[in-house]
């Protein structure tokens, strides 16, 4: 989900590439044997390249426990596992993937969301179809949809992912909030209340800035597919515009939050690990994210607060609020691998729901999961979800709907206005449809 930062056209030109070469970046110590019957003891070396930020506090769970209880399981492989922050994954797996060295697994995103998408990878022949896995029966109809392409399943998403606003209920406390905001107003009127006992109110990683999506699909679920949730299929068939006035409303809406003065200065300057060590030190109250940000986002920091979840209010007073609510980012199988059985043996066993390494990844899971009958545990995120179930008044996050580059426009161009230049609302949304004009044409 996070980061969106490739073209389609370099992902069709990465294509024309790997037809030429062969092969994953795996180390195959056993000349491309695998696991299956008659290959368990020879030894295979897997490697797995995924994005996000190492586990703060305690074990992660891809680079320490699933490498362990992987090869205790099965003592002829060995899993290395490589995390790069989102913005560099990008950029190295579509050149490993290119160059015929790509990793056994690695992380994509559902339907188009993200510089490593299910629909534009399996398109260009970099995705091996796991249709035939057994455990796909036991996953939401919904998340296997939002990981296929032309009727084949190329990937298994960690889960169901929200957007919201993190805060600090004891700065809540401190300037008399009471009552988690219901509506824009109310939102407004908090921030104001921080601001006025001296609290930041808000803070982002803006320096990375794929974050200014999380604040703008939170508003845009509000204003834009509140009132009509096709936007995007009319869209993609030319029959709506970014132009429309409600998607400038949403950005209005963004803006006037760093106009007033409601988020942190000069975050421009600030990545995402900077404006997180800020909320987890108290240092302001609130900060726009993600439900797979709750490893860093809950982790011990300069003050011992309690914190809270809630999904930003975009709606006007009298309205229900809407969500955004997707498809998690997951895991996907390099169609050139030499490993395949090794790497199915792997899957079949992590996700197998009466297996140990299953039970561990439930447990360490900050995506709500996406596999029939596992309850969700994690009370931050119980209010959030159980509203999601009840009304139904959720969209999925904006940029999953559009080619790669649109949400790049968006970033750049909003991040113009948070440096203070002249750009406008209706600029931000001119260059977005001018840019989805110029790609979906292709």
């Amino acid at each position: 989900m996070k980061t969106v930062v490739a073209s389609a056209a370099a992902l069709t030109a990465f294509a024309a590439v790997l037809s030429g070469c062969g092969g994953s970046g795996s180390n195959d110590t056993a000349g491309g044997a695998s696991g299956g019957e008659g290959a368990k003891d020879k030894k295979v070396t897997l490697t797995m390249l995924v994005s996000g930020n190492k586990a703060a506090d305690g074990q992660d769970f891809e680079l320490d426990v699933l490498p362990k209880m992987v090869h205790d399981k099965f003592p002829n492989i060995t899993l290395e596992v490589q995390k790069l922050p989102d913005d560099q994954y990008n950029t190295s797996i579509k050149t490993k993937l290119a160059a015929g060295e790509g990793p056994d697994f690695y992380r994509i995103w559902p339907r188009l969301g993200g510089g490593a998408s299910v629909i534009d990878l399996s398109k260009a022949g970099y995705l091996a179809d796991l249709s035939d896995l057994g455990f796909m029966n036991n996953i939401s109809a919904g998340a296997k949809e939002d990981m296929s392409y032309d009727g084949k399943i190329y990937g298994i998403a960690k889960g169901i992912d929200m957007l919201g606003t993190y805060y600090n209920k004891d700065l809540f406390a401190k300037a008399g909030i009471s009552d988690i905001p219901q509506d824009w107003d109310a939102f407004l009127a908090a921030c104001q209340k921080l601001k006025d006992a001296g609290v930041t109110p808000i803070v982002m990683g803006d320096k990375d800035p794929w974050w200014i999506q999380f604040g703008a699909y939170q508003l845009a679920a509000n204003t834009v597919y509140a009132e009509d949730k096709e936007f995007d299929v009319k869209l993609q068939a030319g029959e709506q515009k970014f132009t429309d006035p409600k998607w400038i409303k949403a950005i209005e809406m963004y803006k006037e939050l760093y106009d007033k003065g409601y988020i942190a200065k000069n975050t421009l300057g600030l990545g995402g690990p900077q404006a997180t060590q800020m909320f987890v030190d108290g240092k302001a109250a609130m900060t726009f994210d993600g439900t797979w940000d709750y490893p860093t986002l809950t982790a011990k920091g300069a003050a011992d607060f309690e914190r809270g979840f809630f999904p930003l209010p975009g709606n006007a007073p009298g309205k229900p609020v809407w969500q955004a609510v997707s498809t998690a980012a997951g895991w996907g199988v390099n169609a050139k691998t030499k490993n395949l059985d090794a790497v199915k043996d792997v899957l079949n066993y992590w996700f197998d729901d009466q297996s140990d390494l299953f039970q561990e990844w439930v447990k360490l899971n900050p995506s709500i999961s996406a596999f029939n009958g596992v309850p969700l545990t994690n009370e931050l995120y119980k209010p959030s979800y159980e509203l999601y179930q009840s009304s139904g008044n959720s969209i999925y996050f904006a940029n999953q709907m559009w080619p790669n580059g649109v949400a790049d426009i968006l970033q750049v161009k909003f991040g113009e206005i948070i440096g203070g230049q002249r750009t406008t609302p209706e600029d931000v949304t001119k260059a977005m449809q001018e840019k989805f004009d110029q790609l979906w044409k292709k």
